[in-house]
Formats: C-alpha cells, structure tokens, sequence
C-alpha cells in the first residue's frame, strides 16, 4: 500500500484550530502502518465525547464544538478517518473500503480505551461510529446522530444519489466548496481554505472520491450483511440515544424516524431537529455543545 502523507505546513495558523495534533498508528491487513491522527482537548477525567467526521470533512468540522464541550469539563475527541485531514492517506482508490475503516477505527478506539463514550456522529461518522456502537456498546454511555444512517441495500434519498453522480464526475474535487455548498451559513476564505489544506492535490483524494461509492445502498454493496448484523446490535442498546438531525439536509432527510423506531435507547428520549444544511457542525455547534452536555449530566 502506497501512502501519503500531508506536510505539516499545510495546518499552520488555521482558523479556530489551536488543537495540538496527536497521533495513533494502525496497521493494516496487508502489513501496511498507518498514522492516524485525532485533537484531544479537555480535562483527561472529563467524560469523553466521541466526535466522528464524515466525507469529505475532517476534524476541524468540530473545532468550535470541542472548545465547547472542553469549557464545560467534558473530554472532546474528534479523530481524523484515515485519507482525510492530518491521517495517513493511501494513495490508491481500491484501499478505502467500508470494512477497512472500521477495523481501523475499532483498531484505534480499543488502544484508546476509552470508556462510558458519548459519541456523535455525523455522515460517514455514524456509518462507522455506529458499527463500533454495536462492536462495544458496553464502552458507550450514550449516542447523538445527526444527519447519517447505517444503510443496509434498501435504495438512496434523491439527495445522495445527486451527490454520488456529482462525486464521480466533477472533473476536480473542491473539497473546501463542498463543505461551503452543504453548510448553509456561507463559510469564510479561510476556513474554506481549512477544510482544503489536508489535500495539496488530487492525488490525496482518492478517499474523498471514493468514500459515495462505498455506501451501501443497494443489495449488491459490500458491507451490508455486516450492517444488518450492526442493527441487531443497536435494536439491543438501551443508553440513551438521540437525534439531532437538521431541517436543510437533502441527503439525509427524514432518516432520524428509522433510529427512533428501532433503537429501544431512543425511546422518550429530547429528540430535536437543528437548523442547518448537511455539515450542521457548521451551522448549529452551539445547540450541539448543549445537546452533548445536558445528556451526559442527565446521567450524572
């Protein structure tokens, strides 16, 4: 496996973002060592809040979440996926599969060892996140997902299959305008910039383009017999669990109903619907601070 790795210069004086990169290794199957990095901010005895970035995003959606959650004493921890951010990138479309991720994400979460979790996921954050729901649910405490899904082959909104044509065929990926165009607060120069530094050219984007045609949409995906067994998991976990989907996302809307009806967690739980386009972490991170918060000291 060929990787790539983003100069650090690339991350200096970024905006919001005076996070201290820290790193973990994972190795793949095939041998392969990968750098995974993640921002780990707050007291080390605060609750730990899980906070899992999606396509093609990376840590720095969160930044203004984990100083948030970090001033109120909570322990906020957003990792980079592996090909997005300051972690390792392979270079080669053909490595980034569903499964991959989340051996290296399971692979990561267990070195952490982290306990009584509150995870909130978002896009290819609750498609991975929840697996290691249903993986650990005795490391969880509570989960928030907003604006994600864990598809098991049963068809697409309009919204995705939009975005999946868009991904494939736009001749260049401007990664830093697709998180500008699904965010409905207009983003900054710079934070455009931002969400552009951990790509210096196309050939770091192979997981970028990649990641729309891994989800598991239609029954011949791979990843869906696995995703059904992760249902099993979650019609099981009876922490709590909440949605906090936004009321301007095409791609995602209405699939809060899903999780309400099958998550026994769920069950008279403050659901709630936040103003925002695809990337509410963009639009709403104040209301998530306070989401994130009230359930970890309704259980305190």
């Amino acid at each position: 496996m060929e990787v790539l790795r983003t100069p650090d210069a690339r991350f200096e004086g970024l905006p919001d973002w005076p996070y201290e990169p820290r790193y973990s290794e994972v190795r793949d199957a095939d041998g392969a060592r990968l750098r995974l990095h993640y921002a780990d901010e707050g007291p080390r005895d605060g609750a730990p809040v899980l906070l899992m970035h999606g396509e093609p995003s990376w840590a720095y959606l969160y930044r203004h979440i984990i100083r948030g959650l970090a001033e109120k004493g909570h322990r906020a921890i957003a990792p980079d996926l592996i090909g997005f951010g300051r972690s390792d990138k392979p270079a080669r479309r053909t490595d980034y599969t569903y499964e991959r991720h989340v051996t290296w994400m399971s692979d990561w979460f267990r070195a952490m060892d982290l306990k009584d979790v509150t995870l909130f996921c978002q896009d290819w954050g609750g498609l991975i996140g929840l697996r290691l729901v249903a993986a650990f649910p005795e490391r969880f405490a509570g989960v928030v997902v907003a604006n994600t899904g864990l598809p098991i082959g049963s068809g697409m909104t309009e919204g995705f299959k939009s975005w999946l044509e868009l991904s494939q065929t736009i001749p260049v990926m401007p990664i830093g305008g697709l998180i500008n165009m699904g965010s409905a607060r207009a983003l900054t120069d710079a934070e455009v910039a931002a969400y552009d530094a951990p790509f210096p050219d196309d050939t770091y984007k192979e997981g970028a383009r990649q990641f729309p045609t891994l989800v598991p949409v239609t029954p011949e995906h791979a990843s869906v017999e696995e995703n059904r067994a992760a249902w099993k998991a979650l019609e099981a976990f009876r922490k709590p669990f909440l949605t906090a989907f936004s009321d301007g996302d095409p791609i995602t809307q209405g699939g809060e109903a899903l999780f309400q009806a099958r998550v026994p967690g769920a069950k008279d739980q403050p659901h709630t619907m936040l103003h925002g386009g695809h990337f509410l972490q963009e639009d709403s991170p104040g209301p998530i601070v306070e989401i994130l918060d009230a359930m970890i000291r309704r259980r305190a």
